[in-house]
């Protein structure tokens, strides 16, 4: 019952997060990466030595690419992303990562995407998003079809809806002051992170609401008039832990794969890291208390 009863302190929390967050997109915007932009990936690896990484940003300033962004990638190798590049150009990159000649390299794979499809991919990325959206509303509002007091269905996956988009914007956000600051790329995985961060956030809010249902059905068959927001207070307190666990040990395994998982996947780990988090927030302490503030306006 705490969270319900004291919900307007949650909201406010909430408000304050998503805030930030959008302001954090406002602010510094998103840093898209070739898959959206446009541009040329090259893997290099180093078979013997491999150089410093600083060493080989100021060679490869020495030259007019544009921006360009080098990361490390297992023990020698690195990923180096720019604008579309020429092959003279490439040749030209090549020997200069080479250090004059004082290391070996090997170019692993070169792919270079021009910027109609970056713009393709992203406006279809956007589209999977929104029909995944409009896909979860309508589930919702199909498996709680029976439910029609003191809160409709529909509302049920509204709520579910409101819950989600601060799942999103928080790891948008924070993905946008790391580009800012650190030169973190939306790429696909970035993508695909989100998706998967609407299916686990759903799952845990929709386990809530059942409880709420479940309540409510047997409310009805003990013929027991139970005020809503207790039976909200006390469904929350029935689903607390195995909301939490799940979520732990869900953390533990990002955590695992970010520290001692691959370079390239350290991103995709970080986004579903920070929205399993907020997720677990939400399903608690936004859209269970969310059910009690629909049925108060309704009967206003």
């Amino acid at each position: 019952m705490f969270v319900v009863k004291h919900r307007k302190i949650f909201y406010t929390i909430t408000a304050v997060i998503v805030l930030a967050s959008l302001i954090s997109v406002g602010v510094w915007g998103l840093n898209f990466g070739i898959d959206f932009t446009g541009g040329t990936i090259m893997e290099i690896s180093y078979p013997n030595e491999k150089p410093g990484k600083e060493n080989l940003v100021n060679r490869l300033e020495e030259v007019d690419i544009g921006g360009f962004s080098l990361r490390e990638t297992g023990k020698n190798g690195f990923i180096l992303r720019t604008q579309n590049l020429s092959e003279e150009s490439r040749q030209e990159i090549v020997g200069l990562l080479t250090i004059d000649g004082q290391f070996e390299l090997v170019e692993e794979r070169v792919n270079s995407i021009g910027p109609v499809i970056g713009e393709e991919l992203r406006n279809k990325a956007l589209i999977a998003i929104a029909v995944t959206i409009v896909a979860i509303i309508l589930f919702v509002a199909v498996a709680f079809r029976k439910v029609s007091k003191p809160v409709s269905s529909f509302k049920y996956g509204l709520i579910a809806i409101v819950a989600l988009l601060h799942d999103i914007v928080v790891p948008v956000g924070i993905f946008a002051a790391l580009g800012y600051f650190l030169g973190a790329e939306v790429d696909v995985l970035f993508v695909m992170a989100l998706l998967a961060i609407l299916g686990y956030s759903v799952n845990d809010t929709i386990v809530v609401f059942d409880r709420v249902r479940e309540n409510l059905k047997l409310n009805h068959e003990l013929n027991r008039k139970e005020d809503f927001e207790l039976t909200v207070g006390k469904s929350l307190n029935q689903t607390y832990v195995r909301s939490i666990n799940t979520s732990i040990t869900t953390i533990f395994v990002l955590l695992a794969l970010f520290f001692l998982g691959a370079t390239a996947t350290q991103d995709f780990a970080l986004v579903l890291l920070t929205g399993v988090i907020a997720g677990t927030y939400s399903s608690i302490f936004l859209a269970t208390p969310l059910l009690v503030t629909v049925m108060k306006w309704g009967d206003k």
